[in-house]
């Protein structure tokens, strides 16, 4: 998976703060938890990362460094699928195909 340099920052910056990154791996839990369908989950997460994202520039130079300079809004949609995958609770494995014995 490819995240574009504004989501990589921010993972970068939740491996130098254990504490952050296990508020968003709680976060990431309990939103797989709630909602039905997992694009609806990661929309969700999404949001959430970019309201973040644009709270935590303000005080981290690394992501203020990268931040758009005109304010445009940056999709953070890759990162929460990556959060997902990551933290989210696993697949539900697939039911094998019912097939009539062969004799």
């Amino acid at each position: 998976m490819s995240l574009n340099r504004y989501e990589q920052s921010l993972f970068d910056y939740w491996e130098r703060q254990p504490d952050e990154r296990r508020h968003w791996q709680m976060k990431t839990v309990e939103s797989a938890k709630r909602a039905a369908a997992p694009g609806e989950v990661a929309r969700g997460l999404e949001r959430e990362l970019w309201d973040y994202f644009r709270e935590r520039t303000a005080q981290v130079p690394a992501l203020r460094a990268v931040a758009p300079s005109d304010g445009q809004r940056v999709s953070m949609l890759n990162l929460a699928e990556f959060m997902l995958r990551l933290w989210g609770p696993p697949p539900k494995p697939k039911r094998p195909s019912a097939r009539p014995a062969e004799e």
